[in-house]
């Protein structure tokens, strides 16, 4: 199976100042797709410049022709449904259909009081991604919707035309829990995961790869219950989160040994950050450019 490569472009440049030039470049690269994070801002960048994911993705729509677009990921930690799949059927539209949606329950952090609510329960996280997510789909996919649920409702909630892409625009679910995973199992069109985060600090590679392989396990057996092929969908991994952290950006060799190994699980896509010099996804330009070009041919893309 071939293996599509991508990046996220965290959204920490004024547009006109090399933002633009990015979000180009990417596209002639060859990348399979650009993603970015729907944070309002985001840990070791929270004090610097970090502007709106949807806003930056509707431009990078304008300014690109076959890139696909998308987040990673949005979350209910300051998102309404209906209000969301307003601006989604939007850039599915100024994209020309090229969007997909990277979705998650969310974390910790400044996102999740953002808006001066208290900070939720894990529990409670997934009770709302288990309103969302349904209600979204249903957004996308109905002329007019009324829902009344005990977190997210709808009352004649209308999305004339709906998305380009059809039923909808893909979903892909970001989870690891059971929950999640059956969620992803019955609405998602892809899977993604940013590995063991348990693992980061002072686990090894090899660890990384076989609890990577049990989550796939956990989604093939949530398939199964939802009667679906796991193969269906599309598995992405965001990397830069496993222990491995930037090592693989060093070198094309150990790029291809990274991936390789993953697509050996089962991964279709492989996502790597857009280098930012002074931050933790710093790694060479040039080295990250020639990945781009080389790496796919030779795992097969």
């Amino acid at each position: 199976m071939s293996l599509r490569l991508s990046t996220v472009i965290l959204p920490v440049d004024r547009w006109q100042q090399g933002g633009r030039a990015k979000w180009q470049r990417a596209e002639e690269l060859g990348l399979h797709a650009a993603y970015t994070y729907d944070h309002l801002s985001w840990r070791t960048f929270r004090d610097g410049p970090w502007f709106g994911a949807l806003p930056t993705l509707t431009a990078a729509a304008v300014v690109t022709e076959r890139l696909r677009l998308g987040t990673l990921v949005t979350s209910p930690n300051f998102r309404h449904p209906v209000t969301l799949a307003k601006e989604l059927i939007s850039l599915d539209d100024v994209s020309g259909g090229r969007f997909t949606l990277g979705i998650g329950a969310g974390g910790s952090g400044f996102d999740a009081t953002a808006l001066g609510q208290e900070a939720w329960s894990p529990r409670e996280r997934a009770d709302r991604f288990g309103e969302f997510l349904p209600l979204l789909d249903q957004l996308l996919t109905e002329d007019a919707v009324t829902r009344q649920g005990t977190h997210y409702s709808a009352v004649e909630a209308r999305n004339i035309p709906g998305c380009v892409q059809r039923p909808r625009l893909p979903f892909a679910v970001a989870a690891t829990g059971p929950r999640g995973l059956r969620l992803a199992a019955r609405y998602g069109q892809a899977w993604v995961t940013t590995g063991d985060p348990s693992l980061y600090e002072q686990g090894t590679p090899a660890q990384s790869v076989e609890a990577v392989r049990g989550q796939i396990e956990k989604l093939g057996n949530a398939c199964a219950e939802a009667g679906r092929d796991v193969a269906g969908l599309d598995k992405i991994l965001l990397t830069g989160f496993t222990p491995d952290r930037a090592r693989p950006l060093e070198s094309l060799d150990r790029f291809v040994d990274f991936a390789g190994r993953h697509q050996d699980l089962g991964f279709t896509e492989l996502v790597v950050h857009w280098p930012i010099p002074d931050s933790d996804f710093a790694a060479d330009q040039a080295v990250f450019e020639k990945i781009a070009t080389e790496a796919p041919a030779q795992l097969g893309g």
